[in-house]
């Protein structure tokens, strides 16, 4: 006979199955396939590019749910018109093409009207043709091709010696760099001159030279090469031959030497070499934005400190050599010269715009260029200037993007402002709830605003800049026909953070087939890279990290959490030496209080995935953080720093190396790893070194940890390409929902 605990438990297990074989089925697999193109084109009336023409016109293409149409905006009609006959115009090119144009659905870009609006200029997929906008007689002007992009390798060597020579700028010489020394010859006598005579192989004069603009100076650096480091992979699978190939990439990671770079002076005439001291740039990560003023007195420089703790602006007299520190930016922790530097120099008035953070926000300031002091603060609050757009010098104004201006507003949202270099007069171009998108008039007294949430969809509108109040409704979004296929807009969740006051903002993901009544495993989508914040603030139908695995019957999340950027400097600086935090504390409290408000969010099925930073601070959920996360898929993550390249990890790490390194790697504390995991790494990533992923795993096999390890051939750095997309499905709905996958013959026959 069977005991009441006993029929309780097989109540509940029952039950559990039930919840379990509506979720993860092959109808939720199916749905997940097909909702991008489920919700595609479902939002009508939401353009996504503004052109001017001239200050009096703006064209864009607006979307309609079958086509498109060319629209005209008059500033000084204040009005909206079509910007052609597009009746007339798809019969000319119907004509001319041999066949059938619809006029809702021209296939025309690259459109350039003139300033009369009489000729417009477009392209076809291989044609360039002008049309005359009063007869509509088409004449074709060449063929047309889309251009290549190029795949350039981010982190390739500098040829310091592959200049061409540099001419003096009173066209009477010419410089140039011969058997590792600077050489001049006049270009009418052909005389060649030798000025330096110390360079050498080990310690050479770059190519790179630049003359004083009244040609009679010349700066040349020399340069002690860093040391050469390499990653090496096997393209299992190419293309073109049967026998696998061995690729390397110059790869420098934190530690290694790097090259040292030592301006030079040269007096044209008299054959001198003035010399300059190299105390104020000894420890250089880089020396960059080497510049002649106008006058040739003097020419400046910026240094980045190793470490990042150090950032100078450097001037050395022309006459003596004398270097001297203009600016001089420092912190305990770190100075963020990858995203926040931003310098202007107003040579009229010998001031240098300069961005700190130096009063713990991200804020612009006015130096004089002379003695090197501050005139005065320009922007000052609690919020951060986000990025300058442009400086008015004649005006003395700035027009620049800020976010956390509202406290009922998202934190993260970007407002448009102007700003006058004494910091009065501060304007908002832009106030609405929304993150907003301006395009300016080319004399700043226009601009196109479109501004949208997650959950609010795009609104477009003209506005003046002397009233910032709206002269012509453009277009509103409508998203009737996307709602109509049960998408819901991802909620808005806050939550507080660690330090019990900050909020830490996120977004939640239903399913389109959500029922309250039933129980989801939560899977956070995680990318805790420093550099930036993450959780998207525009409006979209589909976030691809998240929608379709919501339609397998989870609840998805992501979250910024302390650590990342654009909050202040105290939010940020979490990181510091600290990459293992990853917002963990934050995150934890964010999805507790949003599964306490929400009984359906199973707190105790939680899953997280991620790539590259986020494939690392996806290990380090199991890693360091097993106490909540059941289940990680980690793509292509630098799971070690010290195995990652050197410009982001030194940026957040420091230099040099320290034990910080091996307490925030993955891989040194794999024995710590609790839960289920799947690593996911291309063999060709040239991003992260595929042998960190490598390294972890191995670090598991040794400590005897179950894990899945799934190598994608001829992938480079990615999520996993479809492939890894069906594993990751596969993944969480075996360990997160108890259900074995359909087959993916089924799947996707």
């Amino acid at each position: 006979m069977m005991t009441t605990s006993k029929k309780i438990n097989v109540f509940l297990t029952l039950s559990w199955c039930l919840i379990s074989q509506a979720q993860g089925t092959l109808k939720e697999y199916k749905r997940a396939n097909a909702v991008d193109s489920l919700f595609k084109n479902k939002v009508t009336n939401a353009p996504k590019e503004f052109h001017w023409i001239g200050n009096d016109y703006v064209w864009y293409s607006n979307n309609l749910l079958k086509g498109k149409e060319f629209l005209l905006v008059d500033t000084k009609q204040q009005k909206q018109t079509v910007a052609f006959d597009h009746d007339r115009l798809g019969q000319s090119l119907s004509k001319n093409l041999g066949k059938d144009i619809k006029s809702k659905d021209l296939p025309i870009e690259n459109l350039e009207f003139d300033k009369s609006l009489s000729i417009l200029v477009f392209t076809t997929d291989s044609l360039k043709f002008s049309c005359n906008l009063n007869t509509y007689e088409l004449t074709k002007i060449g063929s047309y091709k889309i251009p290549l992009k190029k795949d350039d390798y981010w982190g390739g060597n500098f040829d310091e010696l592959g200049n061409k020579p540099v001419g003096s700028p009173d066209s009477l010489q010419v410089a140039y760099i011969k058997n590792y020394n600077l050489y001049i010859k006049n270009k009418k006598t052909k005389v060649e001159t030798q000025l330096s005579y110390d360079g050498s192989k080990g310690f050479y004069y770059s190519s790179y030279l630049q003359w004083s603009p009244n040609s009679l100076e010349i700066m040349a650096y020399k340069m002690r090469p860093g040391e050469e480091h390499k990653i090496y992979f096997i393209e299992s699978s190419p293309k073109d031959q049967f026998q696998p190939k061995l690729q390397t990439r110059d790869y420098l990671k934190p530690g290694d030497q790097l090259p040292f770079k030592s301006p030079q002076l040269f007096v044209v005439a008299s054959k001198k070499q003035i010399p300059v001291a190299t105390d104020l740039f000894q420890e250089q990560y880089e020396l960059s934005e080497i510049k002649w003023k106008d006058d040739s007195s003097a020419f400046t420089f910026e240094y980045n400190q190793r470490g990042h703790q150090i950032y100078r602006v450097l001037e050395v007299n022309s006459a003596t050599g004398k270097v001297k520190a203009i600016i001089e930016e420092t912190s305990p922790t770190f100075v963020e010269y990858s995203g926040k530097r931003y310098r202007y120099d107003i040579k009229k008035s010998n001031e240098i715009i300069w961005a700190s953070e130096r009063d713990g926000w991200n804020h612009l300031y006015v130096y004089d260029a002379i003695t090197g002091k501050v005139k005065n603060q320009i922007t000052k609050g609690n919020w951060p200037v986000r990025e300058v757009v442009k400086v008015d010098e004649e005006k003395k104004q700035i027009y620049f993007t800020a976010s956390g201006l509202d406290k009922d507003q998202d934190p993260y949202l970007l407002q448009f402002c102007r700003i006058d270099f004494n910091g009065k007069n501060f304007t908002r171009l832009t106030t609405e709830n929304g993150n907003h998108k301006v395009t300016f008039s080319p004399d700043y007294k226009y601009y196109v605003d479109q501004y949208s949430r997650v959950d609010a969809a795009p609104i477009t509108v003209l506005k003046s800049i002397d009233s910032q109040k709206t002269i012509v409704e453009m277009q509103k979004a409508d998203i009737s026909a996307l709602q109509k296929t049960g998408w819901t807009a991802p909620e808005v969740f806050t939550a507080k953070a660690r330090d019990g006051k900050t909020d830490i903002w996120g977004v939640i993901v239903r399913p389109t087939t959500f029922d309250p009544n039933r129980k989801y495993p939560i899977i956070e989508y995680i990318y805790a890279g420093p550099q930036d914040s993450f959780v998207p603030k525009n409006f979209q139908p589909y976030y691809w990290a998240m929608s379709s695995l919501a339609e397998l019957g989870f609840i998805v999340v992501q979250i910024d959490g302390m650590g990342t950027s654009n909050r202040s400097k105290a939010f940020h600086d979490v990181c510091w030496k600290n990459l293992k935090d990853g917002g963990f504390p934050d995150r934890k409290l964010w999805i507790k209080a949003a599964a306490a408000k929400y009984p359906y969010m199973n707190i105790d099925k939680v899953g997280i995935h991620g790539t590259s930073a986020g494939g690392q601070n996806a290990g380090a959920a199991l890693v360091f953080n097993s106490d909540f996360y059941d289940v990680a898929v980690a793509s292509c993550g630098c799971h070690d720093n010290r195995m990652d390249k050197m410009w982001w990890n030194e940026q957040w790490m420091g230099y040099p190396v320290g034990p910080e390194y091996e307490a925030c790697s993955n891989t040194a504390n794999a024995a710590q790893l609790n839960g289920n995991l799947m690593l996911i790494l291309g063999e060709l990533d040239d991003n992260v070194d595929p042998a960190s992923t490598m390294q972890f795993a191995n670090a598991l096999v040794k400590a005897n940890k179950n894990f899945e390890l799934v190598i994608v051939p001829g992938l480079g750095h990615s999520a996993g390409g479809d492939f890894g997309e069906r594993k990751r499905r596969d993944y969480f709905v075996q360990h997160l929902l108890g259900v074995i996958p359909p087959t993916w013959e089924e799947i996707y026959k």
